[in-house]
């Protein structure tokens, strides 16, 4: 009988966890033809659980850079202009009228602002609760042709630091990882600071990190020439 194989990660900064998820995911990675979802009837590679620590999310740069000697090969998984395009998305309200949800209008909108709601709980009734827990998902997303990815984003002050629990049900890991956490990476800076507390950690699980087999190769790529910047 196989027993799932959890994947636990620990990382410097958000690039370092990106490369250190590519090269997990492709040396342990579970390869499956996708019978529903996102690109049905191609390969996936996929780690069977993945808890990705990120222990200095603050250091810049927040996205990962290609190395000059295969940019012309492997192409950039985002940017922070992107980023900020995304942060949108994630932090507000709006919503085109072709989309089915937003993060942004699950965490924001309606009656309660859930980024505002978590600060206000931290500065007036204090940092000992398990309480300050964002959700996205809802009971209907099952029904949905393309539900959420990302499902909660938990809190927790502890030791003067404001730190982010995040769970994504299934994770592109070329490109959705690396815009996903430097946004997250952003609200978690704004929301430390209207609390009162230092920047911290970011603990990010999921049981679908994973690559779609057009991103084999890049990965690859990117993996082979890793250098450690001084």
């Amino acid at each position: 009988m196989a027993l799932l194989k959890p994947s636990l990660i620990t990382a410097f900064d958000l690039p370092d966890a990106w490369y250190q998820c590519l090269k997990t995911v492709l040396e342990n990675g579970y390869e499956y033809t996708i019978d529903r979802g996102s690109f049905k009837g191609h390969k996936r590679r996929e780690l069977d659980f993945a808890v990705v620590v990120v222990t200095n999310p603050s250091n810049r740069p927040l996205v990962p850079e290609i190395p000059k000697a295969i940019e012309a090969d492997v192409p950039t998984p985002t940017s922070m202009e992107y980023v900020n395009r995304y942060l949108q998305y994630l932090a507000t309200p709006l919503k085109e009228s072709t989309e089915e949800y937003t993060y942004g209008e699950r965490l924001t909108g309606g009656s309660l602002n859930q980024i505002e709601e978590v600060i206000r709980m931290y500065r007036e009734e204090g940092y000992g609760t398990n309480q300050a827990c964002m959700e996205v998902g809802m009971p209907g997303d099952i029904e949905l042709g393309d539900p959420p990815c990302l499902r909660l984003v938990d809190t927790r002050v502890r030791y003067g630091r404001l730190h982010f629990m995040v769970y994504f049900r299934s994770w592109d890991l070329w490109a959705g990882f690396p815009s996903n956490l430097a946004a997250l990476q952003l609200i978690k800076e704004y929301m430390a600071g209207q609390i009162g507390v230092s920047d911290g950690e970011i603990v990010a699980c999921s049981k679908g990190m994973h690559l779609y087999d057009y991103q084999f190769e890049w990965a690859r790529k990117r993996v082979a020439n890793f250098r450690q910047e001084k």
